[in-house]
């Protein structure tokens, strides 16, 4: 019997690594993507007065100053506006990427770091549907 828990145990270890390979390799691509996308857009303001670049350094921000996640990639809409933002949020567990609309950010200036805050809270963030990277 303890072969095959130990077995079983095994095999849930690795099958964990393959997935968490799996989604790291979606991340990377998926940052690669983002970084390629601020380079091509340039210094020019794509939303809130920001840069792609600037957009993707950013934080997002609860209005109590705490943060709730990091900007991940900048999206845009099919007017070639940005609309959106994918979010990775912060917190225990496994990675977890949200849209959030453009539409009711404010970039704030904290230090060095130009940040975007938000009115939602990490209840509201949390329970906006989470989106799937790409395999890659």
């Amino acid at each position: 019997m303890r072969i095959l828990i130990l077995g079983a145990g095994a095999g849930a270890a690795l099958f964990l690594a393959a997935c968490d390979s799996k989604q790291e390799a979606a991340e990377d691509r998926m940052e690669r993507a983002a970084e390629t996308s601020a380079t091509v857009a340039g210094p020019l303001p794509a939303a809130l007065g920001l840069s792609e670049a600037q957009l993707l350094d950013a934080d997002i921000i609860g209005a109590d100053g705490k943060d709730l996640g990091d900007v991940s990639q900048v999206l845009r809409g099919a007017d070639d506006k940005v609309d959106r933002l994918l979010v990775e949020l912060d917190g225990v567990g496994p990675d977890r990427y949200v849209h959030v609309p453009v539409q009711g950010l404010k970039p704030i200036v904290r230090g060095g770091d130009t940040d975007l805050q938000t009115g939602m809270t990490k209840a509201d963030l949390d329970a906006l549907p989470e989106v799937k990277l790409p395999a890659p």
